[in-house]
C-alpha cells in the first residue's frame, strides 16, 4: 500500500475544505491551483518568479517529458527539480491524456465537434490490456507506455505526486467503450499500486484516477474502487461533460464516493467559476492550461462574470484604452502599462505580451485561490462566492486579506492601482 498520510484537512465548510498536502518538498496549501510547467517550464516564466507569486506546486507532462528530453536524461540533471530550479513540490500526470489524445482527439476538438485539428505526426498505433503503443509526435519512432512505464518515468523524474496511468476517454466516445476503458484502467491501476508499492522514491504520493465519463453509475463505481486501491489520493480525470452543469454534476457524483481523508485533485479545471464550484465540492487542488494559453492568444483574466471572467485585449477596441487590465491588480502589466500598450504588444507579436499577461493571469489564480481558502477557514465561503458573482473579488477586501506580496519583476512596492502613465 502507498503512502497514506500526506495531507491534513484543518477547516470545513460544507463539503468544502482547506487543509495542507506535505510532500518530500515541502507543504502545498489547499485549496490550490496547480500551473502547468508541461515540458519543464511555465511558459515565458522562470520559476523563481512563479514561486514568487505564491504557487506552491506546479505539473509536469509526463508524455511529453518522456519524448524530450528523455526521462533518463532529466534523471541525470538531478531530476525534474533540480532540471528546472524549482525546488517545491511537483505533480507529474501519466502521460494517459496526452497518448489518448491522439487516438480520441483533444477536448477542444470535442467540445467544437471537430477532429480535424488532430496532429497527423503522432498517433495511436494498438491499446491493449499491457498499455499503448503510439509514434513519437517528434520523429515518428514507435513507443510504448503503460503503468509501469508511466510510473517508471514519474520515478525518474522525482515527483511528489504521480498520477495512475488511465485511458482519458472523451465526451463522444460510447457507454459500451467508456465501461470497459474504465473497468481497464482499474486493472491498470492495481498495477500501478503494485509497482509503486515496491519501485517508488521515498515519499512520492501515488494518486489514482476516476473515470467513466459522464455516466453517474460509472463515476460513481470508479470513485469507489479508487478510495479502495490503496492509492494515497484521488484525480478526477476524462470528459466531464460538455456543458458546465454537467461538469458540476460529475464532480458532484464522484466526490460523494470519496473518503473525506484523501486528497482530491480536479484535472483540466481553470475557470474561475468552477474553480469555486470545485471547491465547494471539497476538491483540493487543480490545474489547467487556461491562465497561459489565454495569455499567448492575448487574453487576461478580469472579475466579469458576464464576459467569462476574460478580456481580448487584440480587439480593437482595446486599441487607445488607458485604463489597465484591472484596477486593484499588483501585477506588473497593470502598474506598470496600460490596456492600450497591451494591445499593441499582442498584435505586433511580441513575447513581452505573452510574459506580461502569464504574469496577470496567474496573478489572477493565485489570488482567487487565496480568497477561497481564506473563506473555507473563516466559513465565509456563501459570502465570498457571491462576491466573486459580482465582480468584487479577487481583487477586493476578503482577498486582500488572504493576499500574499508579488515580488516579480516590475511590481513596485507600494499601495496597488492602475497603470501610470501611457506606455
Amino acid at each position: 500500500m502507498t503512502d497514506r498520510s500526506g495531507f491534513e484537512i484543518r477547516a470545513r465548510a460544507g463539503r468544502a475544505r482547506a487543509g495542507v498536502l506535505l510532500t518530500p518538498h515541502g507543504e502545498v496549501r489547499t485549496p490550490a491551483f496547480v500551473p502547468l510547467a508541461t515540458t519543464g517550464a511555465v511558459k515565458g516564466l522562470q520559476a523563481a518568479e512563479v514561486e514568487a507569486l505564491g504557487f506552491e506546486m506546479l505539473l509536469g507532462n509526463t508524455f511529453h517529458l518522456l519524448i524530450r528530453p528523455g526521462a533518463d536524461s532529466v534523471a541525470r540533471m538531478g531530476g525534474l527539480h533540480e532540471f528546472m530550479g524549482w525546488r517545491r513540490p511537483i505533480i507529474t500526470d501519466s502521460g494517459g491524456f496526452q497518448v489518448f489524445s491522439m487516438g480520441h482527439g483533444t477536448v477542444a476538438e470535442e467540445l467544437k465537434g471537430s477532429r480535424a485539428g488532430r496532429r497527423s505526426d503522432g498517433r495511436v498505433l494498438s491499446i491493449d490490456e499491457e498499455g499503448v503503443r503510439f509514434r513519437s509526435y517528434l520523429d515518428g519512432e514507435e513507443r510504448f507506455l503503460g503503468p509501469e512505464t508511466s510510473l517508471a518515468v514519474q520515478a525518474a523524474l522525482g515527483s511528489d505526486v504521480a498520477l495512475a496511468f488511465d485511458e482519458c476517454t472523451p465526451y463522444h466516445i460510447s457507454r459500451d467503450y467508456t465501461a470497459h476503458s474504465t473497468e481497464r484502467t482499474h486493472r491498470w491501476l492495481d498495477r500501478c499500486v503494485e509497482w509503486h508499492a515496491r519501485h517508488a522514491p521515498a515519499g512520492q504520493l501515488l494518486y489514482g484516477i476516476v473515470q467513466g465519463g459522464v455516466y453517474d453509475d460509472l463515476r460513481e463505481r470508479s470513485a469507489r474502487r479508487v478510495a479502495e486501491s490503496g492509492a494515497g489520493g484521488v484525480a478526477i480525470g476524462g470528459s466531464l461533460g460538455r456543458e458546465k452543469a454537467q461538469m458540476r454534476a460529475v464532480l458532484d457524483v464522484a466526490t460523494r464516493s470519496l473518503p473525506e481523508e484523501l486528497p482530491r485533485h480536479g484535472l483540466g479545471i481553470g475557470d474561475p467559476d468552477d474553480l469555486l464550484a470545485g471547491v465547494r465540492l471539497g476538491i483540493d487542488t487543480f490545474d489547467c492550461a487556461t491562465p497561459t494559453r489565454l495569455a499567448r492568444h492575448g487574453t487576461a483574466l478580469v472579475p466579469d462574470p458576464a464576459a467569462r471572467w476574460r478580456v481580448d485585449l487584440t480587439r480593437a477596441s482595446e486599441r487607445e484604452r488607458r485604463e489597465p487590465i484591472a484596477a486593484g491588480c499588483p501585477c506588473p502589466a497593470c502598474r506598470e502599462h496600460t490596456r492600450g500598450y497591451l494591445h499593441y504588444l499582442a498584435r505586433a507579436g511580441e513575447l513581452t505580451a505573452v510574459r506580461l499577461l502569464a504574469l496577470h493571469n496567474l496573478i489572477f489564480m493565485a489570488r482567487l485561490m487565496d480568497g477561497l481558502r481564506l473563506a473555507v477557514e473563516e466559513e465565509t465561503l456563501d459570502a465570498y462566492a457571491d462576491a466573486l458573482e459580482r465582480g468584487d473579488e479577487p481583487y477586493g477586501a476578503a482577498t486582500s486579506a488572504a493576499r500574499r506580496p508579488v515580488a516579480v519583476a516590475g511590481a513596485r512596492s507600494g499601495s496597488e492601482g492602475g497603470a501610470g502613465g501611457p506606455t
